[in-house]
């Protein structure tokens, strides 16, 4: 089965690769010949992920899944959310992003968060939606050299670690995104054994 994952990242690539069964080829973008930003003009992550992955099922024909993340923390009324990858303005720039959520954090005690991931499916019938979410806080100062994003400042709850400083094979067992993947390879093999 081939899937086109509606996303540019390559970071999000490595990660999805890495818990999809041997069976489902991933294509990127890069694969299918579309090279243009997809604009995330909706106001939820829902509407986001489902913009990417219809985007490109009209445009190339291809199955697609796209998902899109946010960051909500308890302190900033659920900020930055749809927004976290925006945060700190446009052109998008991770750095910037985790320094304003730092800037922002300097006088709060709550800093509870969670990263919630929705993944939109459109397979030229329907289209499915799955969701991710954990838990954690927000540090006072970034930690780790691995993962992407606000990874380095969220510790995942009942971990003394950040995302930035856990394996990928580590995030991938607890993460949001991985969340929202398994629910969408549970979905993908209840299909086919309809088929």
């Amino acid at each position: 089965m081939e899937l086109v994952f509606a996303t540019h990242n390559p970071n999000k690539i490595r990660e999805i690769r890495q818990v999809l069964p041997p069976h489902i080829t991933l294509l990127t973008l890069e694969d299918i010949g579309c090279r243009e930003e997809i604009q995330e003009t909706a106001d939820s992550l829902e509407g986001n992920a489902l913009l990417k992955a219809s985007f490109v099922l009209k445009n190339y024909g291809y199955p697609c899944f796209a998902d899109d993340t946010g960051l909500e923390v308890d302190a900033l009324d659920g900020a930055p959310g749809v927004f976290s990858a925006r945060y700190a303005g446009t052109p998008k720039n991770e750095a910037k992003n985790t320094e304003k959520l730092l800037r922002e954090m300097q006088d709060k005690t709550n800093r509870k968060a969670q990263f919630t991931t929705v993944i939109a499916l459109c397979d030229g019938k329907e289209s499915y939606l799955f969701r991710g979410e954990v838990e954690g806080e927000i540090t006072e100062s970034p930690k780790g050299e691995k993962g992407f994003g606000y990874d380095p400042v969220f510790r995942p709850k009942g971990f003394e670690k950040t995302f930035a400083e856990l394996t990928l094979q580590e995030k991938n067992r607890i993460s949001h995104r991985a969340r929202a993947v398994t629910q969408l390879l549970r979905h993908l093999e209840k299909r086919e054994y309809k088929n």
